[in-house]
């Protein structure tokens, strides 16, 4: 493939203008010339059964500090810039909504949502839930989004104005880091996103971006 229009679109904007970006042993990444999204082709995702098996094997225990230490990275950005009692949801929860607990802990109404774990779709309805939630956390989520574009968008219909969209994702540098990334040997992983793509995320929905630390992106909702 060369930068050339493809048969396929990027799937966070639509744009068919694409670049290779890199191969290996298990499946081929295509760079977006417009957002800049990285992302793996539709026909070399994981069959569902095989997604949710990698999924099954993730061991998050509650009473794991360390866990915790990793969930408060999103947690502490989030909770200095909304005051409880707000409304909350956990998107993409997993099999133990331990960070929805973290919130509710210290005051927060929290709702969760997970496609295998938690599959309430009432709780994400954008007609039924429009402008509900103060703020919505997506923690280790986006990198496994087949259709970001959609999902992202549908979250924002959920936020209030200047409510917070919390995102934690580790982020794409370079062509030469991404080809020993450990963040790609996980198969389930079919997104990439960098900050420039954040960015132009930002620009297109309106709102504004900030990057805490290495991995945690806040979106603010437009008044």
């Amino acid at each position: 493939m060369t930068d050339l229009v493809c048969p396929f679109s990027c799937p966070l904007c639509g744009e068919r203008r694409l670049s290779p970006w890199w191969q290996d042993k298990y499946r081929e990444y295509v760079h977006c010339l417009n957002c800049q999204l990285v992302f793996v082709p539709r026909d070399w995702h994981l069959p569902t059964e095989e997604e949710k098996a990698c999924y099954d094997l993730h061991e998050n225990n509650s009473h794991d500090e360390g866990y915790r230490r990793f969930l408060s990275r999103m947690f502490n950005p989030v909770a200095t810039r909304i005051t409880p009692p707000a409304f909350g949801l956990d998107f993409g929860c997993g099999p133990g909504p331990i960070l929805a607990q973290m919130f509710i802990d210290v005051g927060f109404t929290m709702k969760v949502y997970d496609l295998y774990y938690a599959n309430n779709p009432n709780v994400i309805d954008s007609e039924q839930m429009a402008e509900h939630y103060h703020f919505i956390t997506a923690t280790e989520v986006v990198e496994h989004l087949g259709d970001p574009g959609a999902v992202l968008r549908q979250l924002l219909t959920l936020l209030r104005p200047d409510g917070v969209l919390g995102l934690m994702t580790k982020l794409v540098k370079d062509r030469e880091s991404f080809k020993s990334w450990h963040y790609i040997r996980d198969r389930t992983h079919i997104s990439f996103f960098s900050r420039a793509t954040f960015e132009w995320f930002a620009a297109q929905t309106g709102c504004q971006v900030e990057f805490v630390g290495a991995d945690v992106v806040l979106l603010r909702k437009a008044n």
